[in-house]
């Protein structure tokens, strides 16, 4: 009953509201409909502005997100040793290590790597030998079941700066300095952002602030990075003459990394390159032999005698 009186109800004022309205002439339809279409396309073309805006507000916001979490995308550099049958430049390993040795190793280890491995890479055998022997080496034990130290030899690693981890955190206030033997495959785009990271030191822009103890660098995740800037101008002197820039040692000291990443690289790509020629070889082999064992079938005439 209640659902039919307020159907009555809703029909009289229709008819009352369709009443009062006068019709509509031909001419003030289009004028509508014209107004109607104008308001429409004006009103997506603010929608589409309005989207387009946001959108690039949005990216904005998520690359400097990014960043912010990942660190300055790093450029890319041109490695003598990335090409597909180049090798590493030797001499820049051998700097490498130096400045590895003077600068990094007092708090970066680099525990898969042994001193045998230097051999004919960076330096001779006599050279490496009297290179391990600076070290002492804890070994034991001995007949009375004591330790003792000796001098370090060719098949020991090279030596940790702390004895655990508590104590390099310690000494490091509370950052933890990781081991570089492989920092250069455990990094993305590890070349590059090692060599950014070590030459990107820069002062906070406006409105950044470091805490103490920290400094900025825009290539480090957060951009706040415990390690202090370590290659300076003239911070050593190579053996060789070569100026020691930051740059060039920032170059050097990537190369050695990237060695100690992976020494097989030269003797991967030279028997690569061996596989390749031993297998063209057999394949140009294969083909004539295909071409010699079918010629005579190709090449043979099918004559049809149709009259006997």
């Amino acid at each position: 009953m209640a659902a039919s009186s307020a159907r009555r109800a809703l029909h009289r004022i229709l008819g009352s509201s369709t009443r009062n309205v006068p019709l509509a002439t031909p001419s003030s339809l289009l004028k509508d409909l014209e107004r109607v279409e104008s308001s429409g396309r004006s009103f997506r073309a603010l929608a589409l502005l309005g989207a387009g805006v946001s959108g690039i507000l949005g990216f904005g916001t998520l690359a400097s997100a990014d960043e912010a979490e990942h660190g300055l995308a790093c450029p890319s550099y041109p490695w003598p040793h990335e090409g597909i049958l180049s090798s590493y430049d030797h001499a820049s390993i051998r700097r490498g290590h130096q400045v590895y040795q003077q600068v990094c190793a007092s708090c970066h280890s680099m525990t898969l790597i042994s001193y045998r491995d230097l051999v004919g890479v960076a330096y001779t055998e006599e050279e490496t030998k009297a290179m391990a022997a600076e070290i002492e080496v804890v070994d034991g034990p001995n007949d009375e079941g004591e330790m003792f130290t000796r001098p370090g030899k060719l098949s020991d690693r090279f030596p940790v700066p702390y004895p655990n981890e508590q104590a390099a955190r310690f000494a490091n206030g509370g950052a933890y300095p990781p081991d570089l033997s492989l920092i250069t495959k455990a990094r993305h785009n590890g070349q590059n952002y090692v060599f950014s990271l070590l030459t990107g030191y820069r002062e906070p822009p406006a409105g950044i602030s470091i805490r103490e103890g920290l400094h900025y660098n825009p290539y480090f995740p957060g951009g706040a990075i415990a390690m202090p800037k370590m290659l300076n101008d003239g911070a050593l002197e190579y053996e060789d003459g070569v100026p020691a820039t930051e740059a060039q040692m920032g170059k050097d000291v990537v190369s050695f990394l990237s060695w100690a990443a992976e020494p097989e690289m030269e003797e991967r790509k030279l028997m690569g390159f061996k596989w390749i020629f031993v297998l063209s070889l057999a394949l140009l082999q294969a083909a004539y032999y295909r071409r010699l064992k079918w010629s005579v079938l190709k090449s043979r005439k099918l004559v049809l005698d149709v009259v006997n």
